[in-house]
């Protein structure tokens, strides 16, 4: 079974897209700016004072950036190969509360809610479930395309990249952000970079892309109340040619 479709990894993602800083992270020295990753992939990647048409967010999860980019876009379209997060986003972007639980250790959980942030426009996104190697023909073009740590947890990543310069406006932008965590159970090792994943990445798409900027973006994923994902995602911005 896909682990994204069980229930402990949509609790786990509801936590860390939409979970308040001290349910996350309760001790006060730990790593507090790795919090609120979903909203800090937008918002320090893109200049979100201007206003952008179309909106692609690929491997969207529960959700959360695709609220967050709705504030300075007419229309966002969030696509993740998980159908239960693809329904979890959905109900929040109805308006729903979601209740959800957090591990503390053991069998000891706690309950808490999830709910759509204050300041997006819900009505401006719709979400559906999708492959990002075998995206739909029909999507169009976007003025921003937004894919958070999700090349590394692809099967074949080049057939994501392949895709891109048809889904890119000309002068449009290209946010990715990566951990650069490749692992054998979802990505065979033959389809790895060969050398860091930044080299790769601007030799893939240096046809169709400029590269702009990259970017460290610390982010942390809890396990239960003592154990917490601390990583750092490498974050980039290329244009369109």
């Amino acid at each position: 079974m896909n682990p994204y479709e069980t229930p402990k990894l949509v609790d786990e993602y509801l936590l860390f897209h939409y979970g308040e800083p001290a349910e996350i992270l309760p001790y006060p020295d730990g790593p507090v700016a790795a919090l609120g990753f979903a909203q800090r992939s937008v918002t320090e990647m893109v200049d979100v004072s201007r206003t952008r048409a179309r909106v692609l967010d690929l491997g969207c999860s529960v959700g959360r950036s695709s609220f967050e980019l709705s504030k300075f876009s007419t229309s966002v379209l969030g696509v993740d190969y998980s159908k239960a997060f693809i329904e979890a986003a959905e109900r929040l972007r109805i308006g729903e509360s979601l209740d959800y639980r957090r591990l503390e250790e053991g069998g000891v959980t706690t309950s808490l809610h999830a709910q759509g942030p204050t300041g997006a426009n819900p009505d401006r996104i719709s979400f559906e479930a999708g492959d990002a190697m075998a995206l739909r023909q029909d999507l169009g073009k976007f003025d921003l395309v937004h894919a958070a740590n999700l090349i590394c947890r692809l099967r074949e990543p080049r057939q994501l990249l392949d895709r891109l310069p048809d889904l890119v406006e000309h002068g449009g932008e290209l946010v990715l952000t990566t951990p650069c965590t490749w692992l054998g159970e979802f990505t065979p090792p033959e389809n790895w970079p060969t050398g860091r994943t930044i080299d790769w990445l601007e030799d893939e798409l240096a046809g169709a892309f400029e590269l702009q900027r990259t970017q460290d973006l610390p982010f942390l994923i809890r396990e239960h109340a003592r154990k917490f994902q601390w990583s750092v995602a490498q974050g980039s911005l290329w244009r369109r040619r």
